[in-house]
C-alpha cells in the first residue's frame, strides 16, 4: 500500500498538544504566520507520496554497492534527492542569512516524520545534514561557513557525522582517530571509523563529513577531543571542486534493515592523511558535536514516529481487507475482515494511540527548543532551554521504542502474511530496529534523562512540567464528557506515580547512584506513558473545543491510551523504587 500523510493528526498535534499555536500567540515566534503551517505539511505529504514512498520497497530490495572507492545508491535515489532539494525542501528550517526557508524546527519536525514514514532510509540523509548545519552554523569559522553552510542548507552537498570507531563505540573517549596540526593552519586526519550513515553515495557531488579526532597532545578521555570538517573533495578559491580528499568507504555493512541507506566504513590517511578545518576550539569538538547530537536525537525520535504510522496504515489497510472468521453473533453466510475482531481492534488502537503520544512528544520538544532559540524574554528562552534538554531523551528513546513496538504489531495484523516479505510489514520492522540503537542508545537516554535531565536544578523542569500536565487533567475532570470514561482518574493516578519515582531517583542519584541507574530505563517509560497520556488528552479537549466534526475519535484515542498505556505508570513506579536491588545484585546470576 502507499503512504498518505496523516495532516490532520499531525496538525492537532503540532498545534495544540506540542503547543506551537499559544507559543506563536505568545509571540514566541516572532513574525512567523502559523497559518501557513497547513500548506507546508499538505505539500511535503504530496511530495512523500507521489516520490518517496514508491522507492521505499526499491531501495530495501535492491540496497547499495560499494565499487572502487565510490558508493551507489538505489535505482531512483539520485533522482528523488534532486527533486527533494529543488522543491527545497532541504531547507525548511535553515539559516536565511545561508539561503534556508528559515522556518521553525517543529515545522521541519512535522516534515521529518512524512520523509521518514514514506522512506525511512532515504530521511536518514537529510537528517544527518540538517545537524552538520546546525553544528557548523553555532560552532564554525566565518570562513568556513561562507564556503560551505549554503551549500549543506541547500542540499547540494550532504553533511555526515563520524564518532564511532572499532573500540569506540558508547564510550566515545576511547577514539585513536589522529589530527596533526600544518603549517597552514589545516590538520591532517587518519584512522578509522565505523558505522558512518551515509559516508559515502552518489546523490550529490560533495560530502562534508564532520571527524572527532585527537591531537597529540590532548588530554586524555572526552577532554582531549577534537571536531574537524573534512570534504570529500577539496573546494578551490572560485567555490569550484578540487582532488578527492583522503577520505573513503574502504567497506559498507550488511544490515537486517535500512538496506538503502549506505552504513560505510570510512577511511582517512591512505596517502597523506585527510585535510580538515577545525570546528570550535581544540579539544572542545565534543561540545561542538553535541550540537548535532542533539538534533539528531530529535530527528531519530522522529523517525520512530514516522515508521510506527506507516506501520499502522499498512496493519489498518490489511485488517479491513483481510476476511477470516465472523464477528460475534453474526448470522448468514461469508467471511468479515478480521477488523471487526476485538483483538485486532485493539493492536491497532495500540498501534495508533502510541504512534500519537510519541509523535506529540517529539513535536513538543521541537517547539520547546523553537522557543529556546526565537523568544525574546531571557526567563521564557531558559525555561524552555530546560523544557527541551529534558524531553530530549524522552523523545528519542519513547518514540523508537514505540517505532520497534508498533512495527512488530503490524507484522502481528498480518498475522503469517507479515513473516512474508513481499506484504511490505516485515520491512517496517526491519527498518525500525536500528533507531533505538544509534545516537546515543536507548539506555544511554534513559541515563541521560536520570542523572542529568531530572538532576539539573534539583528537578525544578519536572515539577514545572507536571504542574502543566496536572492542569490538562484537570480539564478533563471538568469536561464532564462521559466519552473520555475513567481517563482523568487514570491520568492522575500516572502523574502521582511519576512524581514519587522522580523524587525516589532524585534522593539516590547522588548517594546511590547503582539503585538510580537500576531503574533509569522503566523511568524513562513511566515519564513517557505518563506524558503521552496528558498529552493526547490536551488534543482531544482541543477538538473537542473546536468542535470538529471527527472530535469523537481523538476523545476515545486519549481514553484509550489513558485506560491501556498510562495505567502502566502504577507497575512501572514499583520497579523503579522497588526492584533496584534485584538488578545490582544480579552477578549471582551473570558472572559464573
Amino acid at each position: 500500500m502507499t503512504y498518505r500523510a496523516p495532516i490532520n493528526d499531525i496538525l492537532l498535534s503540532l498545534n495544540h498538544g506540542a503547543g506551537l499555536k499559544a507559543a506563536v500567540a505568545a509571540g514566541h515566534y516572532g513574525d512567523f504566520d502559523g497559518d501557513i503551517t497547513q500548506a507546508v505539511l499538505e505539500e511535503a505529504g504530496k511530495f512523500a507520496t507521489d516520490v518517496l514512498a514508491p522507492l521505499n520497497r526499491v531501495g530495501d530490495e535492491h540496497g547499495i554497492k560499494l565499487d572502487g572507492g565510490n558508493v551507489t545508491t538505489a535505482p531512483g535515489w539520485p533522482d528523488a534527492y534532486k527533486r527533494w532539494t529543488d522543491a527545497g525542501w532541504n531547507a525548511v528550517s535553515g539559516s536565511e542569512a545561508f539561503g534556508g526557508q528559515g522556518l521553525p524546527l517543529a515545522i521541519n519536525a512535522a516534515c521529518t516524520e512524512i520523509w521518514s514514514a514514506s522512506n525511512a532510509a532515504f530521511g536518514l540523509c537529510p537528517l544527518l545534514t540538517l545537524s552538520a548545519m546546525e553544528a557548523l552554523d553555532a560552532h564554525g569559522s566565518e570562513e568556513l561557513k561562507q564556503i560551505y553552510l549554503a551549500k549543506l542548507v541547500s542540499g547540494e552537498w550532504t553533511g555526515t557525522m563520524q564518532l564511532t570507531e572499532p573500540q569506540a563505540g558508547s564510550d566515545v573517549g576511547a577514539l585513536r582517530t589522529r589530527a596533526e596540526r600544518q603549517a597552514d593552519g589545516t590538520y591532517r586526519i587518519r584512522g578509522t571509523k565505523i558505522f558512518i550513515t551515509y559516508g559515502d553515495h552518489d546523490m550529490t557531488d560533495n560530502i562534508v563529513h564532520f571527524v572527532l579526532a585527537r591531537l597529540p597532545d590532548a588530554p586524555a578521555g572526552t577532554k582531549g577531543i577534537s571536531l574537524f570538517l573534512i570534504p570529500k573533495f577539496m573546494v578551490k578559491e572560485d567555490g569550484s571542486l578540487g582532488e578527492r580528499n583522503d577520505i573513503y568507504p574502504s567497506g559498507v555493512e550488511h544490515k537486517l534493515g535500512m538496506h538503502a541507506s549506505p552504513t560505510c566504513t570510512m577511511t582517512m590517511g591512505d596517502r597523506d592523511g585527510a585535510i580538515g578545518y577545525l570546528i570550535g576550539e581544540e579539544n572542545r569538538g565534543m561540545q561542538c558535536m553535541f550540537t548535532m547530537m542533539n538534533q539528531a536525537r530529535l530527528a531519530v525520535g522522529l523517525e520512530g514516529v514516522g515508521i510506527a504510522d506507516r506501520a499502522y496504515q499498512h496493519a489498518l489497510a490489511y485488517a479491513q481487507e483481510r476476511k477470516q472468521g465472523r464477528a460475534v453473533g453474526k448470522t448468514g453466510d461469508g467471511l468479515d475482515p478480521i477488523i471487526v475482531h476485538p483483538d485486532v481492534k485493539r493492536m491497532l488502537m495500540q498501534m495508533r494511540a502510541m504512534t500519537a503520544a510519541a509523535r506529540t512528544i517529539s513535536y513538543a520538544t521541537a517547539v520547546a527548543l523553537d522557543v529556546a532559540s526565537r523568544a525574546k524574554d531571557a526567563k521564557v528562552k531558559a525555561d524552555a532551554a530546560a523544557r527541551g534538554a529534558l524531553l530530549t531523551p524522552i523523545a528519542k528513546a519513547f518514540s523508537t521504542d514505540i517505532g520497534n513496538e508498533v512495527s512488530y504489531l503490524g507484522v502481528q495484523v498480518h498475522g503469517g502474511m507479515g513473516f512474508i516479505e513481499e506484504t511490505g510489514a516485515a520491512q517496517h520492522y526491519r527498518d525500525a530496529r536500528i533507531t533505538s540503537i544509534y545516537e546515543g542508545t536507548n539506555g544511554i537516554q534513559a541515563i541521560d534523562l536520570v542523572t542529568r535531565k531530572l538532576a539539573a536544578n534539583g528537578g525544578a523542569s519536572v515539577w514545572a512540567l507536571l504542574d502543566e500536565l496536572k492542569g490538562i487533567v484537570k480539564q478533563v475532570e471538568t469536561s464532564n464528557d462521559p466519552a473520555f470514561g475513567t481517563t482523568a482518574a487514570k491520568l492522575r493516578d500516572a502523574l502521582g506515580s511519576l512524581e514519587r519515582a522522580s523524587r525516589w531517583l532524585l534522593e539516590r542519584v547522588g548517594s546511590a547512584p547503582n539503585d538510580a541507574l537500576a531503574g533509569a530505563t522503566p523511568y524513562l517509560r513511566l515519564f513517557g506513558s505518563a506524558l503521552g497520556g496528558c498529552y493526547l488528552a490536551s488534543e482531544a479537549l482541543a477538538a473537542r473545543s473546536e468542535a470538529a466534526g471527527d472530535h469523537g475519535r481523538y476523545v476515545t484515542l486519549a481514553r484509550f491510551f489513558a485506560e491501556n498505556i498510562s495505567v502502566q505508570a502504577t507497575s512501572l513506579e514499583k520497579t523503579v523504587t522497588e526492584s533496584a536491588e534485584a538488578v545490582t545484585g544480579a552477578d549471582a546470576v551473570l558472572i559464573a
